[in-house]
């Protein structure tokens, strides 16, 4: 009997894990870019501004060409429809520099501004996200603040 719990919890392991044995999921950038996606589909419309926006800060954030941001985008966009919380992407993304968590907040304003227009459900993703990446409350504010200061919706 042990031995068929035993066999059941290595099966349930093995597919969790993928063929080199590390977590099988998101990558960093995917999940970064994943991070845009919400934001973006938080308040449920989506127009061409955000979808700029979302690509152009992810060729910043990542330096990767538009191409490349697209497609990385779009199987962000594909996870998205699938993920049940933040935490999928947060959780890889904790071990990040400070600087780098921040740029990611500052990104996810970016976005969530690109229609000049920062809707509530927007800011709950933000400010989850911000949380759950131990973004300080003053750079979380700071980040807003540049962001629509700077009207950096176009960068």
């Amino acid at each position: 009997m042990l031995k068929q719990l035993f066999k059941k919890l290595e099966s349930a392991l093995a597919a969790e894990t993928g063929q080199n044995g590390k977590q099988s999921g998101l990558s960093l950038h995917q999940a970064m870019a994943g991070l845009l996606s919400e934001v973006a589909m938080a308040d449920h419309d989506i127009d061409e501004r955000e979808r700029t926006t979302k690509r152009n800060r992810i060729c910043q954030l990542l330096s990767l060409d538009v191409t490349q941001a697209e497609q990385l985008l779009e199987e962000a966009r594909q996870h998205s429809e699938h993920a049940t919380s933040l935490y999928e992407y947060t959780d890889k993304l904790r071990d990040l520099d400070p600087q780098t968590r921040i740029a990611l907040i500052e990104a996810m304003w970016s976005v969530a501004y690109a229609d000049e227009n920062i809707d509530p459900l927007e800011e709950a993703v933000i400010r989850k996200t911000a949380e759950l990446l131990y973004v300080d409350h003053a750079e979380f504010i700071r980040a807003k603040l540049n962001v629509i200061e700077n009207d950096d919706s176009e960068s």
